[in-house]
């Protein structure tokens, strides 16, 4: 088997090395190999038939987070994204690699009711002091990397939250309709956040819809190389949220694929106008507040914080002065900055299971850089980002949505 990619693009590569510095795996490996520019020159190889995809190809791209940190940082424009988006299918069909644990992954995660009987053990578990148990005996620590990163990538649920969906908004006078995208993860493990985004956008003076016949919408599958299941989700999120001038989302990596749509069905001749319009009107969270003039009283929190920029929302939508201007609206917060503020925390995805050793490695790191600021919260504007932090900073800080904390301000909850 050869690579089918497009030579002009892996020609765009001229090596320079901007790079280097910038992907998290070459920062804590130095291998070549495991760099944006390394795995170019791999997939250059394979697409010649140089080099079998199977081995050492399909091992490093693997191993790339599709943190995307590489793309804003090459001088010469090379789309790093739209490579590793085509690589990864070819090798999901034709390299047969951890087959059951990947099928047992994307059985369970994009599936909301399924997540929530997950979830309700994982409640049990804690709470009936298996969890304790399993630490505090040792046993934790002689179990497999993925096994330990499904254990401490545990959140702290509520069963109400598990039979409660987030309710719709209408403010008096409202001065915009918007459609909240609730997730698969999200609408299971972080209710709170979209709650909390309903309760703002409806207080700033927003009519918000809560779509019914939405789920996941094909981040977790199109970032792993299953390319048809996230073109089948994107079908019925375009479908739920036909009509609506703005989708709002409040995750990082939905928002991207959300708003890459029309690439990923353009040749759906059902689908391709209705995905590159839907994909027009999506707007994260942040944006939304940007382009709305405040209208709801801010009541000071005295809190320090440090703000950590999802990959998917700095790198792939560009967006990293919105939530920060959002929370500066908020009396009283003061904003930090922490050492390699643009390292990928590990999470991406469904990374932090398939390769649980290197995200282990990142979290750690991300951890340490974020806690060196002594923040009392760690803000950042993505599921899976608030899930790895949370695993790896303890219990120090708060680690919340961004909308969160405007949600307390605006609400006067102070703790």
């Amino acid at each position: 088997m050869a690579f089918d990619l497009d030579r002009a693009l892996l020609g765009e590569c001229v090596h320079c090395g901007f790079c280097l510095p910038t992907c998290p795996t070459y920062v804590i490996s130095g291998d070549e190999a495991e760099s944006p520019r390394g795995r170019i020159y791999l997939m250059d190889l394979a697409t010649r038939g140089d080099a079998p995809v199977a081995g050492a190809v399909t091992q490093h791209l693997d191993s790339c987070l599709g943190c995307l940190a590489c793309v804003p940082a090459c001088p010469s424009g090379v789309k790093y994204n739209a490579l590793i988006e085509s690589a990864r299918p070819q090798l999901d069909r034709e390299v047969p690699r951890d087959r059951f644990f990947r099928s047992a992954v994307f059985a369970l995660f994009p599936y909301p009711r399924r997540l929530r009987a997950a979830a309700l053990a994982g409640v049990l578990y804690q709470r009936l002091g298996l969890r304790w148990l399993t630490r505090r005996s040792g046993l934790l620590g002689r179990l497999p990397a993925r096994a330990r990163a499904l254990e401490g990538l545990l959140p702290p649920v509520r069963v109400r939250d598990l039979v409660s969906r987030t309710q719709e908004k209408t403010p008096t006078r409202p001065r915009r309709t918007v459609a909240l995208l609730t997730g698969c993860a999200q609408r299971v493990f972080f209710k709170p956040v979209n709650d909390a985004t309903a309760r703002v956008l409806a207080a700033e003076g927003c009519r918000v819809a809560v779509p019914k016949g939405q789920g996941c919408c094909g981040a977790l599958s199109l970032h792993t190389g299953r390319d048809e299941e996230a073109r089948a989700f994107a079908r019925r999120t375009i479908d739920a949220f036909e009509g609506y001038d703005t989708v709002v989302v409040n995750v990082a990596g939905c928002g991207s694929v959300l708003k890459e749509y029309g690439e990923l069905l353009h040749d759906d001749p059902g689908y391709a106008e209705r995905a590159a319009a839907l994909a027009a009107r999506v707007r994260d969270v942040s944006e939304v507040l940007a382009e709305l003039e405040p209208v709801a009283e801010r009541h000071p929190l005295p809190l320090r914080v440090v703000y950590h920029d999802a990959c998917h929302l700095a790198n792939a939508q560009g967006i990293t002065r919105e939530p920060r201007d959002a929370l500066r609206t908020i009396p009283g917060v003061e904003l930090v900055d922490v050492p390699e503020e643009k390292i990928c925390c590990g999470s991406a995805g469904v990374y932090n299971l398939l390769q649980a050793g290197t995200a282990e490695q990142l979290g750690r790191r991300k951890a340490e850089n974020l806690m060196s600021a002594r923040p009392d919260v760690i803000a950042t504007g993505n599921a899976g980002c608030l899930l790895q932090i949370r695993r790896y900073a303890g219990d120090g800080p708060l680690i919340m949505h961004p909308v969160e904390l405007l949600d307390r301000s605006i609400r006067g909850l102070a703790e």
